[in-house]
């Protein structure tokens, strides 16, 4: 696989004959992303943060990668739709109507960029008719741009990488956070029990390390549609599979910022084998 082609006349959003535009959308996502990993390194553990309602913590930073993306995709692209963990205001559900809609996560792991912690990623999901086409992933850990999209393939920076082929085993990695809710507490025991366990505060990376072969896996219990959006396009690309347990949640009909918390695994179809036995096995 090589490398996403540069195209440098945005004029004509159709893009390759018979891609429907997701080729020009393609490149400016990935120049939106770019344009902001200067101010995401340059005020990395400096930035003033502030808590929301929710409990999640923000910064400065956060709304304004939100802002300059939204618009530096919506001067090009008007009739798509755009949402962003940092909308402002605390609005309704949203329902989709566009064919194309993107979804943002501008920093993932705030609690890791405000006290100076590097495991933190620019999130931004191109979305077909609610399903994801495409994902970019800024690891700000290892200043690298990772992309790709369902039978696109997937880049981590400039090499082709995809879903680790490895059987489970006890030695196997597996990106995991403790659940949100304590009910959890037996899986999560059970996880512990049967993997050796990474936990590095970004739900984003933690998938998009699973869709580049970093980890076998990756289980969570916390995360929203906006964390997982763009690494699920990048596993997807990667001959991965993302396993929803509590309900499918693409093709994406609404976007809410109250939407309850997603429970997922992901990994190639062993590990999500196994991964689904362990939990089923805690009860």
């Amino acid at each position: 696989m090589t490398a996403f082609p540069d195209h440098s006349d945005h004029s004509d959003h159709s893009g390759h004959p018979g891609d429907s535009g997701i080729t020009a959308r393609i490149r400016a996502g990935i120049d939106a992303v770019g344009a902001q990993t200067g101010l995401l390194h340059r005020e990395f553990g400096r930035a003033q943060s502030n808590w929301k309602a929710d409990g999640t913590r923000v910064t400065p930073v956060d709304i304004a990668i939100s802002e300059n993306i939204t618009k530096a995709l919506r001067a090009q692209f008007p009739g798509d739709e755009f949402f962003s963990e940092e909308l402002a205001g605390e609005p309704a559900p949203i329902p989709l109507r566009a064919r194309f809609a993107w979804v943002l996560d501008p920093i993932d792991g705030t609690n890791n960029y405000a006290l100076g912690l590097a495991h933190c990623a620019i999130s931004l999901a191109l979305l077909e008719h609610g399903a994801p086409a495409y994902g970019i992933v800024y690891d700000m850990s290892r200043s690298v741009m990772m992309h790709g999209g369902p039978g696109r393939g997937l880049l981590d920076g400039a090499a082709a990488a995809r879903v680790s082929p490895d059987a489970p085993a006890p030695q196997s990695l597996v990106g995991f956070h403790s659940p949100y809710d304590k009910a959890h507490g037996a899986e999560a025991r059970a996880i512990v029990e049967n993997f050796k366990i990474r936990a590095l505060g970004s739900s984003t990376l933690h998938l998009a390390y699973t869709a580049a072969g970093l980890l076998a896996g990756t289980v969570d219990h916390n995360v929203k549609i906006w964390d997982i959006a763009a690494a699920a396009a990048l596993c997807l690309a990667g001959g991965g599979d993302v396993q929803f347990l509590n309900g499918a949640q693409f093709p994406l009909r609404r976007f809410d910022l109250r939407m309850p918390r997603i429970r997922y695994i992901a990994g190639n179809a062993a590990v999500c084998a196994r991964l689904r036995e362990v939990l089923e096995g805690a009860g």
